[in-house]
C-alpha cells in the first residue's frame, strides 16, 4: 500500500505577481489504464486545451469531512482477518498514508447490514431504559471504532443513525415499516442520549446524529420507521432537541430528513420553516439513490439557500444491488452495474437508473455534490466479503475494500481510490473556491485548506485524454488528464 502514496515533488516558480516565491505542485491520478494514486509528472500536452482559472477569493461552504460507515458487518469481517491484514484495512482508511478519513457514521440499534437484528432497548416497557446496553456492539463495532482512533493522527468525527426503534416503540410492534409510537417519543429522545453516555463510557465521543435513516423507509425491506416532514420537526422541537439540552449534550449536531435529494424541498421547509421549528436542526443529511447519474444541483442550492448556515451532508452512498466484482478493476469502470431502481423503479421513472460505471458514479457525485454546497460525503460500509456482505436481509452491495476471510486476501477497487482522492487531499476545515473551466466535458472542485495549501479535482469522463492550463494568479501550468481518470492537484508554497 505505502508504494501507492509515494511522490515527487515538482518545483516551480511562481511568476512575479507572487512574489517569485516557489510553489510545490503534485498531482496523483487514477484512471482506467492502470493509475492507482500514481503521482504524474510528465504530460502529453495537445493543442486543443482548456483553460481552468482558481479564485481563492471566491469562498462557499467549509468542509466538515470525507469517510465512511462503521457497521456491523464491516466490523464482523475484520474480526475474521488475520491481525496484519485488519491492521492494514485500518491503516488505508485512518492514516495519513491512507484516505486519512475524517468523517465517519455508525447505526444505533440493528440495521440491513447487520448479522442480525437487535436493540440496546430489548425489555418491552422500559420507558426509562433502565436495561439500555450496548453489549452488542462490544465485539465488533466497537473494537474497530477504537482501533481506527488509535490510527488516525487527526481524528474524525462520528454520527450515528437509528434505521428503528425497538418493535415494542412501534404502531405495528415490527423491526420492518411502521411508525414509532407518540406515547414513546420521550422514551425514543431519551435513546439517543443514553447512547452517547455508554459510547463514551468506552471511550468513544459522538459529534452528532441523523434523526432516522430513510424516513420515506425502504419497502419493509429491513429495518425502518417511518417520518413525515412536519413529524420528524415535531419530534426533534419537542422531545430530542431538548432531552439532549437537558443532559447537557446541546452540542451534538442534529441532521434531519437522511433520505433521496429529489424529496429535499418539501424536508428542508419543514425543518427551517422558522426559527422556532429550526433551532434544534444544525443541518440536512442526503443520500444519492434516486439516480445513477444526477446529482440534483437544484434541489441541493435549494437546502442551502434554506438554511445557508447550516450543514449539508450526504452520508450514504454506495453501489448497491450487486455482488463485488473481486480482481477485477476495469467492471468498475465499465457501464454494466445496475441498482435497486433498475429493476423496481416506477416506469415513468426508470430513465434515472442506467446501467453506469461506479467509478464514474463516485467521480460525477462527489464533485457535483462539492459544487452545490455540500460540505460532506460519507460512503457506506468500508468493508464487504465477495458476495457483498454479510447481512440478515441479503441486500447485497459494494464497498470500497473487499475482503475475502476465507483466504485473507483484500482487494482495493477503484472506489477506494476515488474516495482517497478526496479525503486525504480535501482536509477538514477547507473551504470550497471558485475554480473556472472552459471544459464542460470535465468536471472540476478546488478547496483552500487550513494550512493554505489548495486541491484541485478534476474528473474525465471521456475516452481521450485532455489537456488543461492550470491558472492561478498569473501562474499557469500545462497538465493533461488520462480518459476515464479522477486527478487530485495539490499547491502549497
Amino acid at each position: 500500500m505505502n508504494d501507492l502514496f509515494k511522490s515527487v515533488i515538482i518545483t516551480l516558480a511562481f511568476c512575479s505577481c507572487q512574489n517569485n516565491s516557489e510553489m510545490e505542485i503534485k498531482i496523483f491520478e487514477t484512471s482506467r489504464n492502470g493509475n492507482k494514486l500514481k503521482e504524474l509528472k510528465e504530460f502529453n500536452i495537445s493543442e486543443k486545451i482548456s483553460e481552468i482559472n482558481l479564485k481563492t477569493y471566491k469562498k462557499y461552504q467549509t468542509i466538515t469531512g470525507f469517510g465512511g460507515a462503521f457497521t456491523e458487518s464491516s466490523a464482523y469481517l475484520l474480526n475474521q482477518m488475520s491481525k496484519e491484514k485488519r491492521k492494514e484495512i485500518l491503516n488505508a482508511y485512518f492514516s495519513e498514508k491512507g484516505s486519512n478519513y475524517s468523517l465517519t457514521r455508525t447505526h444505533m440499534n440493528s440495521c440491513d447490514f447487520s448479522i442480525s437484528n437487535y436493540s440496546y432497548s430489548p425489555v418491552e416497557g422500559d420507558i426509562n431504559l433502565e436495561h439500555f446496553s450496548v453489549k452488542e456492539d462490544m465485539d465488533d463495532i466497537i473494537p474497530m471504532i477504537k482501533e481506527a482512533m488509535e490510527v488516525s493522527q487527526d481524528g474524525f468525527k462520528i454520527f450515528a443513525s437509528p434505521w428503528t426503534a425497538a418493535p415494542w416503540m412501534k404502531d405495528n410492534n415490527e423491526w420492518k415499516g411502521g411508525k414509532l409510537l407518540p406515547k414513546y417519543y420521550d422514551t425514543w429522545a431519551l435513546f439517543f442520549s443514553k447512547y452517547v453516555d455508554a459510547y463514551k463510557e468506552q471511550g468513544i465521543n459522538i459529534w452528532g446524529f441523523t434523526v432516522e435513516n430513510e424516513p420515506h423507509g425502504n419497502n419493509s425491506s429491513w429495518e425502518s420507521m417511518h417520518y413525515t416532514p412536519e413529524e420528524m420537526t415535531h419530534f426533534v422541537k419537542e422531545y430530542l432537541g431538548p432531552q439532549l439540552e437537558k443532559d447537557g449534550k446541546g452540542d451534538l449536531v442534529i441532521l434531519g430528513y437522511d433520505q433521496n435529494r429529489a424529496d429535499l424541498k418539501k424536508w428542508v421547509d419543514s425543518m427551517f420553516e422558522n426559527e422556532e421549528s429550526s433551532k434544534y436542526f444544525d443541518g440536512t443529511a442526503v443520500h444519492w439513490y434516486d439516480s445513477t447519474y444526477e446529482f440534483y444541483p437544484d434541489e441541493l442550492q435549494y437546502a442551502h439557500n434554506k438554511a445557508p448556515n447550516k450543514y449539508l451532508i450526504q452520508t450514504e452512498a454506495c453501489v448497491d444491488s450487486e455482488i463485488p466484482h473481486w480482481n477485477d478493476d476495469d467492471w468498475y469502470f465499465r457501464k454494466e452495474a445496475t441498482d435497486w431502481g433498475y429493476d423496481w423503479r416506477e416506469d415513468e421513472k426508470k430513465y434515472l437508473h442506467p446501467k453506469y460505471a461506479p467509478f464514474n458514479r463516485y467521480s460525477r457525485d462527489i464533485i457535483g455534490s462539492l459544487n452545490n454546497w455540500v460540505d460532506g460525503w460519507v460512503d457506506w460500509n468500508m468493508v464487504l466479503d465477495t458476495q457483498g456482505g454479510p447481512n440478515w436481509a441479503n441486500n447485497w452491495c459494494v464497498a470500497p475494500i473487499i475482503v475475502d476471510p476465507t483466504i485473507d486476501e483484500i482487494y482495493y477497487t477503484p472506489l477506494y481510490y476515488v474516495m482517497t482522492h478526496f479525503s486525504k487531499y480535501i482536509r477538514p476545515g477547507a473551504e470550497v473556491i471558485e475554480a473556472e473551466n472552459s471544459d464542460p466535458e470535465l468536471m472540476v472542485t478546488a478547496a483552500l485548506n487550513p494550512d493554505k495549501s489548495i486541491a484541485i479535482v478534476l474528473f474525465n469522463e471521456g475516452f481521450e485524454e485532455k489537456s488543461f492550463n492550470l491558472n492561478l494568479n498569473g501562474f499557469s501550468k500545462s497538465v493533461s488528464i488520462s480518459p476515464q481518470a479522477i486527478q487530485t492537484i495539490t499547491l502549497e508554497n
